[in-house]
């Protein structure tokens, strides 16, 4: 009974910035890690950042460290990923997930519940 719908993905610059919005409906998520990964053709999907039930843990893949920051909001039942200093390479469809509430963050199996996917595109 969970819903994560994903918005915020368009179409930018090299070195612009896009902030990603992830809203719950159904159950609620505040009791449970969040996590963003993001797929490119070709590609499998990759682990991209997660954040704790409380927000107060995160962590990030290496390609993004720096650049990207990922925050909840429980009362809006919403998750966000900030995105800075944008490159092609970060080109894919970004979705959003709820952690089943065990110990790895990094495994995309560890997550019960998935979003339909924002696009992402950066232009060179």
């Amino acid at each position: 009974q969970v819903q994560l719908v994903e918005s915020g993905g368009g179409l930018v610059q090299a070195g612009g910035s896009l902030r990603l919005s992830c809203a719950a409906s159904g159950r609620t998520f505040s009791s449970y890690p969040m996590g963003w990964f993001r797929q490119a053709p070709g590609k499998e999907r990759e682990f991209v950042a997660a954040i704790s039930w409380s927000g107060g843990f995160t962590v990030y893949a290496d390609s993004v460290k720096g650049r990207f920051t990922i925050s909840r909001d429980n009362a809006k039942n919403t998750v966000y990923l900030q995105m800075n200093t944008l490159k092609p390479e970060d080109t894919a469809v970004y979705y959003c997930a709820r952690h089943r509430g065990g110990s790895s963050l990094y495994v995309g199996r560890e997550y019960e519940y998935w979003g339909q996917g924002t696009q992402v595109t950066v232009s060179s």
